[in-house]
């Protein structure tokens, strides 16, 4: 069986009622987050989620790109979000390749060079300060002195603001 298939299964097999409004697509807490598509971050068991609560936004890497600069301008003008939360985790996968490498590896496998960013980093809470820095000064959004950011621990689960 394939992964997509026992993921069919799983959600053919539910039994437990959703919690949460699915009434409107706009989130009751007014918040955006932000945060990497590692396996290890249950986004809604950390924070204690519900659905219709917060927009939830993933990428490798949980870091601010302009498709993330898109998902929140329409978050914040259409959908009412007035603050957003950044949240980057220890042991990261882009923290094990650069920049250039990776584009290398994807160039000679290709033969194509990507124009897009990898945002590989060393030092976690520097792209953190980064990603928070970018939605400050993005002018296609509205609110942006409401931006935290924080690290995750995949270990403990706990969470360390960035200042």
């Amino acid at each position: 069986m394939s992964a997509i298939d026992e993921l069919l299964s799983r959600n053919a097999g539910l039994t437990e009622r959703v919690l949460g409004d699915r009434s409107t697509p706009q989130p009751s807490l007014k918040v955006a987050l932000l945060t990497c598509m590692d396996a290890r971050i249950r986004v809604f068991a950390v924070f204690g989620l519900t659905q219709g609560e917060a927009h939830v936004l993933r990428n490798a890497g949980g870091v601010v790109t302009d498709d993330v600069i898109r998902s929140l301008a329409l978050s914040q003008r259409k959908l009412g979000t007035r603050e957003v939360m950044i949240i980057q985790h220890t042991n990261c996968g882009l923290q094990t390749v650069t920049e250039d490498g990776f584009k290398d590896e994807l160039e000679k496998a290709s033969g194509l060079r990507p124009t897009w960013s990898v945002e590989a980093f060393r030092e976690v809470k520097d792209s953190v300060r980064t990603s928070m820095n970018r939605v400050r000064r993005s002018a296609y959004l509205l609110h942006t002195d409401n931006v935290r950011g924080f690290v995750y621990d995949v270990h403990t689960a706990q969470l360390t603001e960035v200042v």
